[in-house]
């Protein structure tokens, strides 16, 4: 299927009309004309003005070999006829119904080579001055040549910027569309976010329930059968303290720190807590004082209180 043509545009007839006008004038012609081919039929396109020229625009012909502007398409040249009278080829062609005898005439060119019709003046006698301009005439052929090169390029752009613009706007859908993904994606997220802390804090909630309901009684019956073995009371108070703080302010910096040390400096650390001396802890984990020492240095160590003067009670009350 050929590659079908742009239409010509009002500003580009109106700059051939100017050139045909032009031509009459310097070439002292009747009649300057663009032709338009579209075969069978050949057509006025673009006609001086002057009340000389028979020829009106849209004027139809059916190519022939009796039609001047046929000659020239078959030579794809130049023809020029100075006295179709006297010329047996030229004779009877079909402009003598207008007494045009005299003609010059080039074809006119696509960019890709196809016909677009011919360029031409006519003249009803020999025409000095119009021979003497048959180069001025090729180069105004060459003219509108050049302004259907530029008709095919503003096509070929104006394809590509739609074909563009065509791309951008799948870009942008697409975009769109998975923007709109991440959106309900996000709020599924949240969604799910929510009820894994709702699920969690009925969680807690229940294990709340279930130390005080069913932890807490018993280890208060367990510290009053306690009350003459004074270590076992201790540890009994510890696990009481210790429940307390898990189900109520215990801070997560107190568990990380507690995460670095030992079983028994974690022992140590939540009698010191409660207020008890170094000797208390000793009895209470019947050790001797020096190994109660030895731990409290540790704790201090990891604690970042080496030599630093501060009491390591109050550290660890400040971060409870």
């Amino acid at each position: 299927m050929a590659d079908r043509k742009p239409d010509i545009s009002p500003e580009t007839i109106e700059k051939w009309q100017r050139i045909v006008d032009l031509i009459a004038r310097v070439a002292d012609v009747p009649a300057s004309l663009v032709m338009r081919t579209h075969e069978p039929h050949h057509s006025v396109y673009v006609t001086s003005q002057g009340t000389d020229n028979p020829y009106k625009p849209g004027c139809k012909f059916t190519l022939n070999e009796k039609l001047y502007c046929y000659g020239v398409l078959q030579r794809d040249g130049e023809l020029l006829v100075e006295d179709a009278v006297c010329d047996p080829e030229w004779a009877d062609n079909d402009d003598m119904e207008h007494g045009m005898s005299f003609y010059i005439g080039y074809p006119l060119k696509w960019p890709d080579g196809t016909i677009f019709g011919t360029i031409c003046v006519l003249d009803s006698r020999r025409n000095r001055r119009a021979l003497l301009f048959r180069e001025g005439l090729q180069e105004f052929a060459r003219v509108i040549e050049a302004d259907l090169e530029l008709l095919i390029e503003i096509k070929r752009r104006t394809a590509l910027e739609a074909e563009l613009q065509a791309t951008l706007d799948q870009l942008e859908q697409r975009v769109s569309n998975r923007t709109a993904d991440l959106e309900e994606a996000n709020t599924a997220l949240r969604v799910l976010l929510n009820s894994v802390e709702t699920s969690r804090a009925d969680y807690d909630a229940n294990i709340l329930r279930q130390i005080k309901g069913l932890v807490m009684p018993h280890l208060a019956k367990l510290r009053s059968r306690l009350e003459s073995d004074p270590a076992g009371r201790v540890y009994v108070e510890l696990a009481e303290q210790n429940l307390k703080s898990i189900t109520s302010t215990m801070s997560g910096q107190l568990t990380t720190i507690f995460e670095t040390l030992t079983p028994t400096e974690q022992e140590v650390a939540q009698m010191i807590m409660r207020g008890q001396t170094t000797k208390d802890i000793a009895r209470t984990l019947s050790r001797e004082p020096s190994t109660i020492e030895f731990h409290r240095n540790n704790i201090r160590n990891k604690l970042g209180l080496k030599r630093s003067g501060q009491n390591l009670r109050s550290l660890l009350l400040s971060i409870q």
